[in-house]
């Protein structure tokens, strides 16, 4: 069986809905231009995804689609809903729905500024420094999501009071990609200039893709360009 659900961060997860297809299908699409079909996988496929992926022929690698259910914190999907091409989402929606009280990210450990990397961050900060920095956050996502719940108390509406929920809080989509797409995401969002929190869910999709197309993303990785 196939791994189908991996915890991320301290509230996240990454669950595999569905998929379409196989390394097979990928070499029965390119196939398909020689009239040809073939019922089992053997080396010959394998050097056949390398070659394609290897020359850019991808348009075979777009007859699969993965369909998964992800938790993440709005700050991780902000990043993750750049990756729109032959991508889908569907997220849960603060006008349907009231958000819980406790359903925000809280770091383990808080990091410093880059000193070079202007986007980045490096190291961590430790002692009283960083129990201190630990206790301004709580309060300040406590407070947002406190306000947020006396606001629908008064009849405000939902698609207003959700304006003051933090970045942090958790969200949740449906992402559907074909995939050459998930390999360009995966690619990335697992480089070390990626945020660490997107890392670990890049890391988690990574893991389940290659359980269904072990040949296929090992040859997008080790040739996907941008």
């Amino acid at each position: 069986m196939p791994l189908t659900e991996l915890a991320v961060l301290d509230r996240g997860f990454v669950k595999l809905v569905d998929h379409m297809g196989s390394d097979l299908s990928v070499v029965n699409a390119a196939r398909v231009s020689f009239g040809k079909r073939k019922e089992t996988f053997d080396d010959a496929d394998g050097k056949l995804i390398s070659y394609l992926a290897e020359h850019d022929h991808t348009s075979p690698f777009r007859h699969t689609a993965l369909t998964f259910h992800v938790k993440a914190p709005i700050f991780v999907f902000r990043q993750w809903m750049k990756h729109r091409i032959a991508s889908e989402f569907n997220e849960i929606s603060g006008r349907y729905v009231e958000f819980p009280e406790d359903e925000f990210f809280v770091p383990g450990t808080f990091r410093r500024q880059a000193k070079v990397n202007k986007q980045g961050s490096e190291g961590q900060i430790d002692g009283l420094d960083g129990e201190q920095a630990k206790e301004v956050f709580l309060a300040a996502c406590r407070n947002a999501v406190a306000q947020y719940k006396s606001l629908i108390a008064l009849g405000v509406c939902r698609e207003q009071a959700r304006c003051v929920l933090p970045l942090g809080l958790y969200s949740e989509v449906y992402w559907t990609v074909s995939l050459q797409a998930a390999a360009h995401f995966i690619r990335l969002r697992t480089d070390s200039h990626a945020q660490w929190e997107i890392q670990q869910y890049a890391h988690a999709v990574k893991r389940m893709v290659e359980e269904l197309y072990p040949n296929s993303i090992k040859a997008l990785l080790d040739t996907d360009r941008p």
